[in-house]
Parts: C-alpha cells; sequence; structure tokens
C-alpha cells in the first residue's frame, strides 16, 4: 500500500484545477444501461470507484470503452441482471444500479453494496420506492432481489430521518422514466449531481418536471436513447481546496469549479473571514481576511445547507483558528472517525453527541495517522499541510476513491506533500508486524 508524506508549514499559492463530479458521473453510469444505444459521458474523473463501476458494467454485459484520460464509452446491448459481490463490495454507489436494472430488464440481483465506513446508511428508502410502485423485493443471503415485472406509477414521500436520500432519489427517477405513467417523488433530494442526472436523462428522452426541487414529476416513456453527456465539476474537491489555501493562510485561485453549487459552504466560509471572490464564471480567488480568521458554527443538512462530505475538513481548519468552533453533524450524526486522528496532531477537539466543539489555535504537530474514509483522508491531509514536522497518512486508499490526483495538485500549489510505498515509514512509525 502506499502512504503519504506531508511537511508542514508551507503557505499555498497558485492555481489550482476541479476535476469532474464523482457523485454526479457514478449514477450516470449506471443511467447509461437504461437504453442499448451509446453514451458517452466525458469529464469523467480518473478515479478507483469509476474504475470498479466501469468493470461492473461490463460484467453485466455492457461494452464500455474508456476513450481518453476522463471520457468513457458505454454501450449496454446485452445486459443481465446479476452484478458481482467482489465489486459491489467495495463502493456504496453501486446501489444505483438496481433503478435502471429493474426498469429496464424488469429485475435485477444487487449484493448490499460496500464503501466508506462512516455510519449506519441504511438503504431501506431505495427499496421502498421500489415497493411504492409495485416491485416485489427481497433479501436473500445478503442480495437484494427485485421483481419489476409489475411496477406502475405512483406517488412517494421518498424523504427519511435524516433529510433526503441522494442515491434514492436516483435510484427512484431512473427506475421511473421507462415506467408508463406518471410518478411523483416527493421528498426528492435537490443536490446539484440529481439535476445533472436529469438533465443527462432528459438528453435521453426521459421527461422530468421540477428538476432541481424536492417535487419531481417523471413520465414514463417507451424508450430512452443514447447521448453526451458532460459531468459538472466537483463541488466537494473544489470546497476542499479552498480550505486548503484557507487553512495554508494562502491566496489561490480554483479553475473549473461552478460557485453556485457551493450553497451553505460559502456562507459559512465567509462569516469565517476566508475570502471569495469571482474572477470567472467558473473561477473564484481564494484568500484570508488580514485581521484572521473567526471560528464558525455550521451544521450539516442536505442541499443547500452544510455537505456532510466537508464536515471533516471544516473539522481542520476549525483547528486553526482561535476560539471555539462547533460542527453538527445531522446527516451522518456518527461521522466523527477522523477526530482521534486530529487529537494525534495536537488538536483539541471534543465530541457531545453528533456535535465537534474545536478549540482552536493551538500549533499542530505532525505524527503518523490513519486514514477512515475519504472524506477524513482529505481533513487529514489539510491538517498535515499546517503542522510542524512530518504527517505520515496509511490507507490513502480511500482518498483514490474521490478525489482525481489530489497530492499532485497540492503540489503544484507548493505543498511538501509525496506519494511513497508503505516501506518508506520510518522505523519508529511501524508496527510490530510491518
Amino acid at each position: 500500500m502506499e502512504i503519504l508524506k506531508i511537511h508542514g508549514g508551507n503557505i499555498l499559492h497558485g492555481d489550482i484545477s476541479v476535476s469532474g463530479s464523482k457523485n454526479a458521473a457514478l449514477p450516470q453510469f449506471a443511467a447509461a444501461l437504461l437504453t442499448s444505444e451509446e453514451t458517452i459521458l466525458e469529464n469523467v474523473p480518473d478515479l478507483s470507484d469509476i474504475r470498479f463501476m466501469g468493470e461492473i458494467l461490463e460484467h453485466l454485459g455492457a461494452n464500455i470503452e474508456r476513450v481518453g484520460k476522463n471520457t468513457w464509452r458505454i454501450i449496454p446491448t446485452n445486459l443481465h441482471p446479476n452484478a458481482p459481490y467482489e465489486l459491489v463490495r467495495k463502493m456504496r454507489a453501486s446501489i444505483c444500479l438496481l433503478g435502471p436494472l429493474v426498469a429496464r430488464l424488469k429485475k435485477a440481483k444487487i449484493p448490499m453494496p460496500g464503501g466508506c465506513v462512516i455510519g449506519h446508511r441504511p438503504i431501506d428508502l431505495h427499496l421502498l420506492a421500489l415497493n411504492e410502485m409495485g416491485a416485489q423485493v427481497s433479501l436473500n443471503q445478503g442480495v437484494v432481489e427485485v421483481d419489476g415485472s409489475s411496477m406502475k406509477p405512483t406517488s412517494i414521500f421518498i424523504g427519511g430521518r435524516h433529510g433526503s436520500t441522494v442515491t434514492g432519489t436516483a435510484n427512484a427517477i431512473m427506475a421511473s422514466v421507462l415506467t408508463p405513467g406518471t410518478t411523483l417523488l416527493d421528498g426528492a433530494a435537490c443536490e446539484p449531481e440529481i439535476v445533472d442526472l436529469c438533465t443527462m436523462l432528459g438528453k435521453m428522452g426521459a421527461q422530468i418536471s421540477g428538476i432541481g426541487s424536492h417535487l419531481l414529476e417523471i413520465t414514463g416513456v417507451e424508450k430512452l436513447h443514447g447521448c453526451k453527456h458532460r459531468v459538472i465539476p466537483d463541488r466537494i474537491e473544489a470546497a476542499t481546496y479552498i480550505m486548503a489555501g484557507a487553512i495554508s493562510r494562502g491566496s489561490i485561485r480554483v479553475h473549473g469549479m461552478n460557485p453556485g453549487h457551493l450553497g451553505a459552504f460559502s456562507k459559512v466560509m465567509k462569516e469565517s473571514g476566508v475570502l471569495l471572490n469571482p474572477v470567472a464564471d467558473d473561477i473564484i480567488s481564494v484568500s484570508t481576511d488580514p485581521n484572521g480568521l473567526k471560528p464558525f458554527e455550521l451544521i450539516t443538512l442536505p442541499y443547500p445547507g452544510f455537505p456532510t462530505d466537508l464536515q471533516a475538513q471544516a473539522c481542520a481548519l476549525a483547528c486553526t483558528i482561535p476560539g471555539l468552533s462547533i460542527l453538527t453533524e445531522r446527516v451522518y450524526p456518527s461521522r466523527f472517525m477522523h477526530v482521534p486522528e486530529l487529537l494525534r496532531m495536537g488538536a483539541e477537539v471534543s465530541l457531545e453527541g453528533a456535535s465537534a466543539i474545536v478549540k482552536g489555535g493551538k500549533v499542530l504537530n505532525g505524527a503518523p495517522v490513519m486514514a477512515s474514509d475519504l472524506r477524513a483522508s482529505a481533513a487529514l491531509i489539510l491538517a498535515g499541510l499546517v503542522s510542524e514536522g512530518e504527517t505520515w497518512i496509511h490507507r490513502i486508499y480511500h482518498l483514490d476513491r474521490g478525489y482525481e490526483l489530489l497530492d499532485e495538485k497540492l503540489k503544484g500549489l507548493g505543498a511538501d506533500i509525496e506519494r511513497l510505498p508503505e516501506s518508506s515509514l520510518p522505523p519508529a512509525f511501524r508496527s510490530p508486524t510491518d
């Protein structure tokens, strides 16, 4: 396995570009199964999760080809409904194959998915939508089996105890677009990734109204056709770069982003003293108030609220700001596995229920730390950028699931960061079994 070594203290300056959105691209790969015709997806990030999804589609019978670094061609002519456990277990987003397989083949068999360990994330809302539409759903030996031969349009409330479900909404949309009649999805997620999925489906001939709202009206059509679609920029990656510039107290420009997708994140940053100034429609400059940054409070919520996928990175930033910051997690209340690793670096963070209380301003110290999930990886990198000495981050395979060349991009801003084999760890940082 590989590790990251960071020597902290460098102030970041320069330009950095945002890749396509993983969370938009994965359901769009699934949506390509709704037709037998060719679909071209552009601006697809080069990530392990994307490659896993490509392998799953190939196993399902699709002809899939990477025709450029960030472009894929998908022709799903000879599909079958059984997804492979050895691939599905690696990636939670594979559950979004349920909708298109049931819509097109009227049946599906998907093993319960894997992915990051960030707390309990049930798929009950995915199955609720299919049940409400008349599908027969069962769970046998860890495999979700769906018989969709009697699917019918209906009205579904798809919200849950922590708000809207993004992948559940994507599944319900894709299950509905080929179901005759009109299906209403109330409580639907309205994240930019769902809007982008609906935009792609519209190009394929789907009839969807209410896009961008919590109420979607979907009129099923007999057949969809192929299309060419460009994946939206990754708003989580863009925001991570913004916080990288802020935590180093540097001055950077973030290219290829959509500022309108940042939602409440922009408000929290501006209130803290992070200066976000537009340079062009897809470029913003990032700097910090010369009087210093102020502590902040945030609550993670579904879009346009503060994203749960930025909570860990914001926690790292708060550790560098004098005063008390409070971060409350309403989407995945146990998503604080990065906190023990930040404590190893000298941070002062206490957990009280679903909130992290951060007493910031103390100097962080480099240490060997362990990444527990994708966004925790990014948080530890941000902390490492400003820590005294060297930080060694283990299990960075999580990072490669969701950030395209993050270490190389940060190096372009002046970060002292290096990807090394695990054998490069100093003897004092190795476990007795190494």
